[in-house]
């Protein structure tokens, strides 16, 4: 019983599992969020749209009084709802997380390619060396940039 509770602290203290909670966490203060923009700003749109049809209202009664159960098919829809909206900013998230990323790739590139090599062995060369670390062979003076107007070189 002892090794099985140390297991299970092993398996609390491991990060992906205090990522999970703080997801939960976060993603039920979202869902709070969704609901309240779908019920309080986007039903009420739809609502001005259909001519003032309120789809949590709709239902049909499965039996008589006022204690009837009853298919509400009006909360299915304002839940199908729910989920397009979620599921729109969460692709919105992604597409930016991925562009953030393919800038940050391009940039890497860009870097990389700018990065001066020697002409002997085409080893990376820090900018302004005399000589390349990696085969000692002397390189060629760098080309002076023109002195911009009004500024010095």
């Amino acid at each position: 019983m002892k090794k099985f509770f140390e297991e299970f602290k092993e398996f609390i203290n491991q990060g992906n599992v205090m990522d999970l909670a703080v997801a939960v966490v976060i993603g039920t203060a979202f869902t709070a969020i969704v609901n309240s923009v779908v019920s309080d700003l986007i039903m009420p749109l739809i609502s001005l749209v259909t001519g003032g049809i309120d789809f949590s209202d709709m239902k049909i009664p499965l039996g008589t009084g006022p204690d009837a159960a009853a298919f509400t098919y009006g909360n299915f829809i304002n839940a199908v709802i729910q989920f397009l909206i979620i599921a729109l900013v969460v692709f919105l998230i992604v597409k930016a997380l991925s562009r953030a990323r393919m800038l940050t790739r391009r940039g890497k590139h860009i870097e990389e390619q700018d990065a001066p090599k020697c002409p002997f062995c085409l080893e990376e060369v820090n900018e302004g060396a005399t000589r390349c670390p990696h085969c000692t062979a002397e390189l060629p003076a760098p080309a002076t940039t023109t002195p911009k107007a009004g500024g010095k070189a």
